[in-house]
């Protein structure tokens, strides 16, 4: 990438930064303003405030609560870095372990059942899953058993009972489902589409697909993505903060070298870039599928929400025509740390080049 490239993407992820809110009061780093230097660029790469917004991102987003707690606790430590680091070590870890444990799982479970089954469209499920969350552990686990089932048949006698759901189905209700079936950027949308869609289903499975299924299937999606998102990114940075300390020594050890020590520091350092370039390349390809992924489902969910207000006289479309809006906002959050990340990844895999090219010129 040329020099005139670097300064203009730096200079976007700048204003970026700015305009979300991100940067505060701290200063752009030095490498954004692509100087020619790889050791002033090393040298001014703040790795501590990367690792800050990102456990910003996780405290504020981060669908498990213990992780987002955990991220919390780390921000308003009385000593910020030193929690963080203790955090991306063993907090981190230590929560994802916990929220896979069964009450966590119910916990987070109830609550994207009240986030995604409104008391005006789904009265049973979500009074049951709020109980559940109010009741304590016991509580929980039925939910998840067997509670969540059996409100869902109480939601649905009411419905088939009052008629209007049935009454206001139409084709180009169902041609929309085939259209989520084959074309939706989720998986497990598209699995709940084509399950409503099956051979032996009946309108009463379309009628429940856009009542409870879609909403569930889409805030499983959006889990799934910021879930391995987040342990992925975890997995890199735990061995990226020593991979940059040891490149930017040995950089600096290879031009204070001198005489026959001199070709062995730049080999050394050259070797000490290549290593940290074989880590930051992956994610940075990783992060750039994920831009693309959320942008896809932010699109989407627009696009969601412009057929239900189409169809706003239609029943049917009542309970997806309130989590639309919420659910584009969601993944425009993840397209804007996405690219954040990005971004970051790309920083320092390029940072890794400039210093592997240094020392091997």
């Amino acid at each position: 990438m040329n020099r005139r490239v670097r300064t203009r993407s730096a200079a976007m992820l700048a204003v970026l930064l700015v305009a979300l809110g991100l940067l505060g009061g701290v200063a752009v780093p030095a490498w954004a303003t692509a100087r020619d230097s790889t050791a002033m660029a090393s040298a001014a790469f703040d790795q501590a405030e990367e690792d800050r917004l990102f456990v910003r991102f996780l405290a504020l987003y981060d669908p498990r609560a213990l992780v987002r707690t955990a991220a919390w606790n780390a921000l308003t430590s009385s000593n910020v870095p030193a929690a963080i680091d203790r955090f991306f070590t063993s907090g981190f870890p230590y929560a994802v372990s916990r929220s896979q444990e069964l009450a966590a799982r119910n916990l987070d479970f109830a609550k994207r059942i009240v986030a995604t089954h409104p008391a005006e469209f789904s009265p049973e499920v979500h009074a049951a899953a709020q109980y559940a969350i109010n009741s304590g552990t016991t509580a929980l686990d039925t939910f998840a058993r067997t509670g969540y089932a059996a409100a869902k048949e109480r939601d649905r006698i009411a419905r088939e009972a009052s008629g209007d759901h049935a009454a206001g189905l139409l084709q180009a209700d169902r041609d929309f489902v085939v259209q989520l079936r084959e074309h939706d950027p989720g998986a497990q949308v598209r699995a709940a589409a084509g399950l409503a869609l099956r051979a032996e289903a009946t309108d009463a499975d379309v009628v429940e697909f856009y009542a409870y299924d879609w909403a569930a299937a889409a805030s499983v999606d959006l889990q799934t993505h910021q879930t391995q998102c987040a342990n992925n990114d975890m997995i890199w940075r735990s061995k990226i903060k020593t991979l940059l300390a040891d490149a930017q020594a040995a950089h600096a050890a290879a031009l204070a070298a001198e005489g026959e020590a001199r070709e062995l520091a730049r080999e050394t350092a050259a070797r000490a870039w290549r290593t940290l370039g074989a880590q930051a390349e992956p994610a940075r390809s990783t992060w750039d599928t994920a831009v693309e992924v959320a942008e896809r489902q932010a699109a989407n969910w627009q696009q969601v929400a412009l057929a239900a207000a189409a169809a706003a006289d239609n029943p049917n479309w009542e309970s997806i025509t309130v989590s639309a809006q919420a659910n584009g906002q969601q993944w425009t959050n993840e397209h804007v740390n996405a690219t954040r990340q990005a971004a970051y990844w790309t920083s320092l895999y390029e940072m890794a080049l400039a210093g592997e090219r240094d020392m091997t010129s």
